[in-house]
């Protein structure tokens, strides 16, 4: 389970460990919308969500939320992830098709939130254990989800 919970390890050898587990998630969601498209990317992202939830869950150090702990910080980097893959999904882009601004406009605005950690985010935090672990990583998820779809729409906007 601590292996899960830390990336097999790599939150315990780096600096600045979340970001790590951010930058691990951008690789994951690419082969996972490579290889089925918004269905399999969605698939991926919950099971990544339940299994760090069980991970953390099963570990003594997630009522610390302690800093090497990381899989919290690649489900949340998946949630910002979903409106690229959806949008390449429904808009039949090539399978293989990760536009940079996409994946890194999701990657900028996922750590700023979750360092920020504005309203319900530091509450989301608040809630015990496991669960506050993951949630404060899916509610910043979500806001950079709605920033990086907020962004898409004016930028394609502007090409029209």
């Amino acid at each position: 389970m601590r292996g899960v919970a830390t990336l097999w390890g790599l939150g315990a050898r780096v600096p600045a460990p979340g970001t790590w587990g951010s930058a691990a998630a951008l690789p994951l969601g690419w082969v996972l919308h490579g290889l089925g498209g918004f269905p399999l990317f969605a698939a991926g992202a919950a099971a990544v969500c339940g299994w760090g939830w069980w991970s953390i869950r099963g570990n003594a150090v997630h009522e610390a939320d302690a800093s090497e702990v990381i899989v919290d910080e690649a489900a949340g980097q998946l949630v910002a992830l979903a409106p690229l893959s959806l949008g390449l999904w429904v808009m039949g882009a090539a399978a293989w098709v990760w536009p940079w601004p996409g994946w890194v406009g999701a990657f900028l605005a996922f750590r700023l939130f979750d360092i920020w950690k504005p309203g319900w985010v530091g509450r989301a935090e608040a809630l015990p254990g496991a669960t506050g672990v993951m949630a404060d990583d899916l509610v910043a998820g979500a806001f950079a989800a709605l920033a990086v779809t907020a962004a898409a729409a004016v930028g394609h906007a502007w090409l029209i």
